[in-house]
């Protein structure tokens, strides 16, 4: 089977699964009622402040994502970056962690720095950004234990089903198992002829993630890291207040709905489909009688999923189509300022 085919066959079933989960999540909505809601209370005002916010996010992103290969000692140019990031996103839509290899790409293409390098730079992003991410669920723990609790005990089942998840024999053999795959194929793979290219290979990412150590300007580094989570973080945030029965809810309670709905995002289908759903339902019901608010809490999953996803194809696929001609440009505009 051909690279292209496999390509095909891999999202044809990504999609699948996440029609699946979709429909397992919203097989009782009344969507009639979803249309007149949709139509009739929902005020769009607040859907532009969510998008603003979000590109805002993007900006920061792809500013920090200067700083990182600017401490290997490639110089790349803001506009390169932002659209590689745009370019990621809209990546994502259709393969789950494709955007992250994309971006890669398209900023090794145009800037001449090798795509290990920015892979490894990316890796440290991720890897500050779960940092944040497990320092924010930390903060939800403590400042909305009580509400968290006293969900769990109207709940008993859901309760029981997290202890029983806990306590099962899964969590320890599914991670055991991983590690031992890993260390065979590692294994494996040292006695190939392959192993050579994949030293080469592993060199430049290995500089990428240690880039972070010798990034110069530590202070914006640091602001940008939190900056990006604050947008985006108030661009759903900014969600709540399209609709009256969100309205009311604080900054902490819509903290928490967001950090819970994140964790969404790591199931392998596009764009968190179904899954992130799921989540943002859940953690609504935690505020919110799920008795009297189960279809307007759709509602609102589907809303802000649905602006999140069309700002990453719009701006993205503008992006997409902005990049070669941009560099085309830059590169006519760099032979004439060179002197012969």
């Amino acid at each position: 089977m051909s690279k292209i085919a496999k390509r095909i066959v891999r999202i044809f079933l990504f999609c699948i699964v996440s029609a699946v989960l979709f429909w397992l999540v919203f097989r009782d909505q009344d969507w009639q009622e979803m249309r007149n809601v949709l139509k009739k209370e929902v005020d769009y005002g607040w859907v532009w402040v969510a998008v603003v916010l979000g590109l805002i996010s993007h900006v920061a992103r792809s500013l920090r994502w200067v700083l990182l290969a600017a401490s290997m000692g490639y110089r790349i140019s803001f506009w390169n970056s932002f659209m590689g990031v745009m370019t990621g996103y809209l990546s994502n839509i259709a393969l789950p962690r494709m955007g992250e290899f994309t971006r890669c790409a398209i900023v090794s293409k145009y800037e001449k720095v090798p795509f290990p390098n920015l892979l490894g730079s990316v890796v440290t992003e991720r890897i500050i950004d779960l940092v944040l991410m497990l320092l924010m669920t930390l903060l939800v723990l403590i400042t909305q234990f009580g509400q968290i609790m006293q969900f769990l005990d109207q709940n008993g089942e859901i309760g029981e089903k997290v202890s029983g998840f806990l306590h099962s024999g899964w969590v320890w053999m599914v991670p055991a198992a991983l590690l031992l795959v890993g260390y065979v194929g590692w294994k494996l793979l040292r006695r190939s002829a392959f192993y050579e290219r994949i030293r080469g290979f592993s060199s430049g990412l290995k500089a990428g993630i240690l880039s972070v150590k010798d990034v110069r300007r530590k202070g914006w580094f640091i602001f940008y890291s939190l900056f990006i989570w604050a947008m985006f973080y108030l661009s759903f945030y900014a969600c709540f207040f399209c609709f009256e029965f969100t309205s009311h809810l604080g900054p902490l309670s819509g903290l928490a709905v967001f950090v819970i709905s994140s964790y969404g995002m790591i199931a392998p289908v596009q764009g968190g489909i179904g899954a992130w759903h799921f989540m943002v339902i859940a953690a609504l019901a935690i505020y919110l009688p799920a008795s009297e608010y189960r279809e307007m809490s759709g509602v609102f999953a589907i809303l802000t999923h649905a602006v999140m996803t069309l700002s990453y194809i719009v701006i993205g696929g503008i992006c997409f189509l902005v990049l070669p001609l941009y560099n085309a440009q830059r590169n006519k505009r760099d032979r004439i300022i060179r002197p012969a």
